[in-house]
């Protein structure tokens, strides 16, 4: 995947424990992820997804839809209770920085 870097970090999906129940796109230190506290940059988080997504896993793979719910961009975060990241496909991350659902 080309063109899912930033700044020497990768683009993912982040999803967070019960307790939390986040999930999120951003950009992450490829070293960091399997840890359990993330700091990531261009930090967007999934509020909704529609059932054309097809799923968490969806996001990651084809990434928003117009019917998404997605809060906007923060420069950069750190995430608690990480439970996933799942690295996003050029076609997830343009998607999700197209902001469909801003329309």
């Amino acid at each position: 995947m080309k063109n899912n870097k930033y700044k020497g970090k990768i683009a993912v999906l982040i999803t967070t424990d019960s307790t939390k129940r986040g999930v999120f796109m951003g950009f992450i230190d490829p070293s960091d992820a399997d840890k359990e506290n993330l700091v990531a940059e261009e930090l967007r988080m999934a509020v909704y997804w529609s059932t054309d997504v097809r799923g968490v896993l969806g996001l990651a793979s084809n990434g928003p839809s117009s019917e998404c719910r997605i809060t906007a961009a923060v420069s950069k975060a750190t995430i608690k209770g990480v439970t996933a990241v799942v690295e996003l496909s050029d076609k997830a991350l343009l998607a999700w920085r197209l902001e469909p659902w801003k329309a």
